[in-house]
C-alpha cells in the first residue's frame, strides 16, 4: 500500500543496484550516477549503517611495508607488484582529492616496519632495500624507504628493534571517511537502503530479482556486488576467500611516544595511535584455517598473541589496559592478490577481493567496475 510518492522516490526500480555499502559500494554508485544522472541508483547495505570491513579495519594509508613488497615481488614478478603498489598509491591520492583530507581525518604521520634485528626477515630486507627503492623510482621520483636507526627509541619501541620508515604514508579516521563518502553519494542523488540483507539473487533476461531477508524483492537492471569478504554467502563459486582480522584497542597511555602507521612480519601484524591509545591488529597468520570465516568475533589464542605483542615490542615495561575488542572481515585469493573485478552475467559485476587494502584501492576497484558496465 504504496504512496506515488513513496513508489516514485523510494521503491522505483533500479537501474542500477549495489550491495554493499562499503568504500567500493559507494564509490561505484556515485560513478555510475555521475556518469547517468537519469538513472535510479540504489545501494542495499545489510547493516544500520556501514558495517564491512570499510569501518572495522585499523585506518592505515598505506601501500606496502618493504617486507610484503618483497614477498609480492618474489612471487609474482617485479611488474605486477609495482602495478599494484601504482594502483595503491594513486587510489589514495584520489581519494584524499575526492573527499578531502579534513574530511577524512587524514594524518601525514610517516608510515614505518620494524623487525627483530636477528630475523631472517630483516636480513631479506636489508640485502634487497636499495634495488626495492630503485625500483620504486620511476613511480615516486624520489627513494620511498629509509632506515631509521633512532625510530625504535624515539617511538617507545623494544630497543633491539630495526626501523625502515617512509615519510609517503599516513592515518585516517575511517569512521569519518566513510561518514563523509556517504554523504556524498546521497547528495548526489544515491538512494541508501540500510537493514537491507539481500539473501539471493537470479538473474533474468531483462533484470536481476534481488531477494531481501524480509522478503522483499527488487528488481533491478543491473547489479554490482561489492560485498568483499561477505561474498562467498552469495557467489560461492568465486575465488573470495574471506579472512577475519581482529584488532584491539588500549586505554589511553600516558605519555604515549608512538606516533604513525607500523607493520609488522609482512604485514600480519600492524599498529598505530589513535587519541593516546595504541591500536593493534594482526595474528592471522596463527591460525589462517580458523581465521577463515565471515563470523565477526575473537579467539583467546589471537587476542593473547596481540596483548604479548604490545608488551613485547609496542609497550616494553609500561601497564596497559585493553578497552575494545572487535574483528573485521577482510577478501583473500587462493592464487592472486588483484582485486577480483569482472562481470559474472549479462547484468552482474562484483568487484571484490581487496586484500585488506581497501582504503587504498577501493576508489580504484569502483572506477574501473563502473567502467567495465
Amino acid at each position: 500500500m504504496l504512496s506515488p510518492w513513496e513508489s516514485r522516490h523510494f521503491h522505483a526500480e533500479p537501474h542500477f543496484a549495489v550491495v554493499g555499502a562499503g568504500i567500493v559500494g559507494l564509490f561505484a554508485a556515485l560513478f555510475h550516477k555521475r556518469a547517468n544522472p537519469a538513472h535510479h541508483v540504489l545501494v542495499l547495505e545489510r547493516g544500520v549503517y556501514p558495517s564491512g570491513a570499510s569501518v572495522k579495519n585499523a585506518g592505515f594509508a598505506c601501500f606496502g611495508s618493504p617486507s610484503e613488497l618483497l614477498a609480492d615481488i618474489q612471487k609474482e614478478g617485479l611488474g605486477i607488484a609495482l602495478a599494484r603498489v601504482e594502483m595503491r598509491w594513486q587510489g589514495l591520492l584520489n581519494l584524499r582529492a575526492e573527499l578531502g583530507d579534513a574530511k577524512i581525518g587524514f594524518q601525514p604521520t610517516g608510515g614505518h616496519e620494524v623487525y627483530r634485528a636477528h630475523d631472517p626477515l630483516y636480513t631479506r630486507v636489508r640485502e634487497k632495500f636499495d634495488a626495492l627503492n630503485d625500483s620504486l623510482l620511476p613511480l615516486f621520483k624520489k627513494p620511498v624507504y629509509r632506515w631509521n636507526a633512532d625510530g625504535p627509541g624515539s617511538f617507545g619501541l623494544a630497543p633491539a628493534l630495526k626501523m625502515a620508515t617512509t615519510d609517503l604514508e599516513g592515518a585516517v579516521d575511517t569512521g569519518a571517511m566513510m561518514r563523509t563518502l556517504l554523504q556524498k553519494a546521497q547528495s548526489e542523488g544515491v538512494l541508501v537502503r540500510t537493514s537491507a540483507l539481500v539473501k539471493a539473487m537470479d538473474e533474468k533476461a531483462d533484470h536481476v530479482r534481488i531477494q531481501l531477508a524480509d522478503d522483499t524483492v527488487i528488481k533491478a537492471g543491473h547489479v554490482l556486488l561489492a560485498t568483499n569478504g561477505f561474498t562467498p554467502l552469495l557467489a560461492p563459486e568465486l575465488d573470495v576467500i574471506p579472512a577475519r582480522a581482529q584488532v584491539i584497542i588500549t586505554e589511553p597511555i600516558e605519555s604515549l611516544q608512538l606516533k604513525g602507521t607500523f607493520h609488522f612480519d609482512e604485514g600480519f601484524y600492524y599498529f598505530r595511535d589513535l587519541g593516546g591509545a595504541v591500536l593493534l591488529g594482526g595474528g592471522r597468520n596463527l591460525n589462517m584455517v580458523g581465521e577463515t570465516t565471515t563470523e565477526e568475533g575473537t579467539t583467546d589464542q589471537i587476542q593473547n598473541a596481540l596483548e604479548n605483542f604490545l608488551r613485547d615490542i609496542v609497550l616494553p615495561g609500561k601497564d596497559f589496559r585493553i578497552a575494545q575488542r572487535w574483528s573485521g572481515i577482510m577478501a583473500m585469493g587462493t592464487s592472486s592478490k588483484a582485486p577480483l573485478i569482472e562481470r559474472i552475467g549479462k547484468r552482474t559485476t562484483v568487484a571484490v577481493r581487496l586484500g585488506g587494502m581497501g582504503v587504498a584501492i577501493g576508489i580504484e576497484v569502483a572506477r574501473r567496475a563502473v567502467g567495465s558496465l
